[in-house]
């Protein structure tokens, strides 16, 4: 019998959470995702210590003062990872904009065309690279731009139907809606274990894979951040899945197999009004969801703090 790994496969893309290359190896999946916290995880193991060591040698030879060698350190670090990762997989990366200019349009326009850039010199196209960017109402209409350039992008941090909405009108390439997260919040606020069926993070997923599949848009749903495979399992069919390795490798060894939880057919009769955003409403929508209020500041100051640490730690070396 095949693996629920196996199964899930077959209608779902499987992408990697994590900056730890031979994880990525193990499991093949055909994208992969990093961020700070998982670059942090990765850059310390011993075996990526080249990695670390060429992105300082780089900075360095630029002649930059301080703040700016450290800057430019971090960014060929973390291009550094994703070009190694881009060796052992078919499809795209997700490298991601430094979380201190969420609300920063142009800063982030710039830095993810100096991502790109640094790619490319390395022999990478953009089409292998996704540029990820919180999705704060700046960074949506960051990448909004971005995208008419040919820079593809990940909108992180998405923990509210206005986010998704704002997204897909901005037609950004994909979205990663965050299910573990969501379900961190509701059960503090509840103080207990919410049933599998009841998971707040599946139905947001779900509620937004079903609208953008019958509204038409292209924008590709990635749930993301999960605590236990049953919310996988909640969400396969989904059109993709960013999976941590040890849930990776509950589901390869694990026999069954899967049938999908969301198609495209049964989206379609979903009864969700269609709604335009301008910015007031952006806000206004975002603002009636305080867990999304929450989970998106939290987000941005803790991918901030991860990669002032990683920065710290290159730095000591």
């Amino acid at each position: 019998m095949m693996s629920l790994l196996d199964s899930l496969k077959r209608f779902t893309v499987v992408v990697a959470d994590t900056g730890d290359i031979d994880a990525i190896r193990q499991y093949q999946p055909r994208d992969a995702t990093t961020n700070p916290s998982l670059l942090l995880k990765a850059a310390r193991q011993p075996e990526y210590r080249e990695l670390v060591d060429a992105a300082r040698r780089d900075a360095r030879a630029l002649g930059l003062p301080a703040a700016g060698e450290a800057d430019a350190c971090m960014d060929r670090l973390a291009v550094n990872f994703g070009c190694e990762i881009l060796r052992i997989i078919a499809g795209r990366v997700s490298t991601e904009v430094d979380a201190r200019l969420s609300f920063d349009r142009e800063a982030s326009i710039a830095k993810a065309r100096e991502l790109i850039r640094l790619y490319e010199n390395a022999g990478v196209g953009r089409e292998r690279v996704l540029i990820k960017v919180g999705s704060t109402w700046e960074g949506i209409k960051a990448a909004e731009v971005l995208e008419r350039e040919g820079i593809h992008c990940n909108l992180t941090l998405l923990f509210s139907f206005a986010q998704a909405v704002a997204c897909a009108e901005a037609r950004v390439t994909l979205i990663s809606p965050f299910v573990g997260r969501i379900y961190d919040w509701y059960r503090k606020e509840r103080g207990s274990e919410i049933p599998e069926d009841a998971d707040p993070g599946v139905e947001s997923v779900t509620r937004i894979y079903g609208y953008f599949k019958k509204y038409g848009y292209r924008t590709e749903v990635m749930g993301a951040s999960f605590r236990r495979v049953s919310q996988i399992v909640r969400l396969a069919g989904c059109d993709l899945l960013t999976i941590s390795p040890d849930l990776l490798q509950e589901l390869a060894t694990t026999a069954g197999e899967l049938v999908p939880a969301l198609t495209e057919a049964a989206a379609r009769t979903s009864d969700e009004p269609r709604i335009t955003l301008d910015e007031k409403a952006f806000r206004w929508l975002h603002n009636q969801d305080p867990m999304a209020v929450d989970k998106l500041s939290d987000g941005i100051r803790r991918f901030d703090a991860d990669a002032r640490k990683l920065e710290a730690w290159v730095r000591g070396l």
